[in-house]
């Protein structure tokens, strides 16, 4: 555990100590599901800025793994010409057929729940996501595959699974 930052103890306590009275913030958010398991979903300050709106992308994750098909989801932003940033969703769905219908149902759970600027642009369906071995999403091969640079991925030695990442490659939305 963090006890401080060298040399500044008082941020140290300001950034991690004071979110939440006699509790550290990590800075990551977390779900428990019905069964009392809790899964961590991402950072809390992953932030997208959609048309002059500030979105965090757990938020929109949440939003669209509400549908009953899907099984989870990673939100990043790209560049966008009128919007600035747009949002690229990779959706994990069930047995559903991953068609036009199922994304409109998807835009639809969206709309709702957050209202129609934080609708995702474009909607992925992948059979994985890319993970460390301690089940953290790699945002940043997604951030890279969503602006069109597969190329320049960086370090993937950490991956749990790099197979998914060249399936999400061959099927990325241009």
């Amino acid at each position: 555990i963090l006890r401080t930052t060298y040399g500044d103890h008082s941020r140290c306590k300001q950034v991690y100590f004071s979110a939440f009275k006699g509790k550290y913030f990590t800075g990551d958010g977390a779900r428990r599901d019905s069964d009392g398991r809790i899964r961590v979903i991402g950072r809390v300050d992953d932030v997208i800025n959609v048309s002059g709106h500030r979105m965090g992308t757990a938020e929109v994750e949440n939003a669209i793994d509400e549908h009953p098909a899907v099984i989870e989801s990673a939100v990043v932003g790209y560049p966008h010409h009128i919007k600035g940033q747009g949002i690229y969703a990779y959706v994990i769905a069930k047995d559903k057929g991953m068609d036009d219908a199922f994304r409109k149902e998807i835009l639809d759970v969206v709309t709702k729940e957050i209202g129609p600027i934080a609708k995702p642009d474009k909607i992925q369906f992948v059979s994985g996501l890319p993970k460390t071995r301690s089940g953290k999403i790699m945002r940043r091969i997604l951030r890279k595959v969503a602006e069109g640079e597969p190329d320049k991925l960086g370090d993937t030695s950490t991956l749990l699974d790099p197979s998914v990442v060249k399936d999400i490659v061959d099927g990325a939305l241009r």
